[in-house]
């Protein structure tokens, strides 16, 4: 897809979402014009699967009478075909353009209607197509794929206010969402595109930019993404899985993904529920296959999901600086019980570093985004970073961020990169790109320079005055295990000599332009017979 049509796209959505704007907040609207996208998305995969097993017999799926008997052996048979590869089924009627078409009453053209014919003609839709959201789920039930469509398009509440106060505006707005919808065309006959991928990642990120903190949370902005997938697939071709703790709408472990050929499976646990279920949704629109993800729904730190198991890629942007509870029981966990004490009750950073670093395979290579304080606060972090890098020698970078490029905060960041057999064990590597970015109206962002720079200098552990050192681990139990950034590279720039009699030069040039306004000044009031301010 190029830049034309891309952008092209991302207007269409956006005039979209427009129809929801104004209703409800920009979280709420999300789930709406995501959820419908992804409906979409299933029906039109059903549509190309079926026409596949169908082109022998020469008959498209839409034309099979769902009445006749003929048309109830060829569904069932569908149904099972599509149940086990697909994960789900759906019928011709219950496909995304047939609901669309049917919304559109008397007006027979999908691409000249108008909102205002179908505030008068459109028909009424909503019991069908909650039917047809609950046949999707129900299709799945005792199936392999059950736990991964379980109450998918629960946050898609057709009885809601927020639509409209009266059936008939609920309707009426689900309507126009459907047959404009239905004009994109998602290609996917076109095993080389993703635009429906990129089509919902372009909204998960808008949706994040505009929304503030809330929305923003499950959200890593996709060059931070590009920066923790490039490092933890270095060296790597292929993967066998990569985990996330904390992994929103799943966008990071998918950027994982494109930087190698292929990644066996991906794993990953979300304690919000809403934002669980679009990282299923995320996961099966990019065309992973619902047997190659395992997402839970969970608290991370206090309830564990895929204990036992380890990753060669880790990734996570973790809420920053978290409340857990800390429990005495966790002294216990094999997660935390190595390094004689647990992380703050009110700052949950280092439990999640632990919990990753318990889930990192020996051959594997841990990157998660953090804030600064991770790197020099004292007391029991203090003692677990010590732990780390005394003891295990399991740090490889320190990577210092921008300020303000995460939703929600403005904040400076940084990253961290854990390998348990590191190719460098005699120094820790530095970076200092905060001041590598470009600035935006409200918040700044990498460019692809500046990812390029810092992924390069981890690579080559290049040294660069002024951006990146590698400190030795004697000069780092020197610091007492500080990793403040500012103490291993120094990016003081020494200010310009200042020319004092330069100064007092233009000092007098000053003075000198003052006294002869103030002698105007003073001619203006004698002429106006009033007494002179000066």
């Amino acid at each position: 897809m190029d830049n034309g049509q891309k952008k092209k796209l991302e207007t269409q959505l956006w005039n979209i979402a427009d129809s929801l704007r104004g209703k409800m907040n920009a979280d709420e609207f999300r789930d709406y014009c995501l959820g419908f996208i992804f409906y979409k998305y299933l029906s039109e995969r059903q549509h190309l699967y079926a026409n596949g097993i169908l082109a022998e017999d020469e008959i498209d799926f839409l034309e099979i009478d769902e009445g006749s008997e003929a048309g109830q052996e060829y569904l069932a048979a569908l149904r099972e075909e599509s149940i086990e590869t697909l994960g789900y089924f759906l019928k011709p009627s219950e496909l995304f353009g047939a609901l669309a078409t049917r919304s559109l009453g008397n007006q027979t053209d999908k691409d000249e209607v108008s909102d205002e014919d179908l505030e008068k003609s459109s028909v009424f839709i909503l019991g069908d197509l909650a039917d047809v959201l609950s046949n999707i789920e129900r299709s799945t039930m005792g199936k392999e794929s059950e736990e991964d469509f379980d109450h998918l398009f629960e946050d898609l509440d057709l009885t809601s206010t927020k639509l409209g106060r009266t059936p008939k505006a609920k309707n009426t707005l689900i309507a126009k969402i459907l047959v404009h919808l239905d004009k994109i065309d998602f290609r996917l006959e076109d095993t080389e595109s993703d635009v429906l991928g990129d089509a919902y990642e372009y909204l998960i990120g808008q949706f994040a930019s505009g929304a503030g903190k809330k929305a923003g949370e499950f959200y890593t902005p996709q060059q931070v993404s590009k920066v923790l997938a490039k490092i933890v697939t270095t060296g790597k071709d292929r993967l066998k899985a990569v985990y996330d703790p904390t992994c929103g709408s799943g966008s990071l472990l998918l950027r994982v993904a494109r930087e190698v050929t292929s990644v066996g499976d991906f794993y990953g646990q979300e304690m919000n529920r809403t934002t669980y279920n679009l990282a299923r949704m995320n996961m099966i629109l990019h065309g992973v296959h619902y047997r190659n993800f395992d997402l839970r729904q969970e608290d991370t730190l206090e309830k564990p999901q895929h204990e036992g198991m380890r990753f060669e890629a880790v990734v996570a942007n973790p809420p920053f600086s978290a409340n857990w509870s800390a429990s005495a029981l966790f002294e216990s966990d094999d997660r935390f019980s190595q390094y004689g004490k647990l992380a703050p009750k009110s700052k949950a950073d280092f439990a999640f570093v632990q919990h990753m670093l318990h889930h990192l395979d020996d051959n594997g290579t841990m990157a998660v985004v953090l804030p600064h304080g991770v790197l020099f606060r004292g007391g029991a972090e203090g003692h677990i970073r010590e732990y780390v890098i005394r003891e295990r020698n399991w740090l490889d970078a320190v990577i210092g961020l921008p300020a303000n490029i995460f939703y929600g905060t403005s904040i400076p960041t940084c990253v961290l990169v854990f390998k348990k057999c590191r190719e460098q064990p005699e120094d820790v590597l530095f970076v200092d790109a905060s001041a590598h970015f470009e600035r935006a109206k409200s918040q700044n962002f990498l460019r692809d320079e500046d990812v390029d720079k810092i992924v390069e200098t981890y690579r080559g552990r290049l040294e660069e005055e002024k951006y990146s050192y590698r400190a030795g681990l004697a000069e780092i139990a020197e610091n007492d295990y500080n990793l403040n950034i500012p103490r291993y590279v120094d990016t003081f720039e020494e200010e310009e000599p200042i020319d004092l009699a330069a100064v007092v030069r233009e000092l007098r040039e000053v003075d000198r332009a003052m006294e002869e306004t103030d002698q105007l000044i003073r001619g203006f009031c004698e002429e106006l017979g009033i007494e002179s301010p000066v």
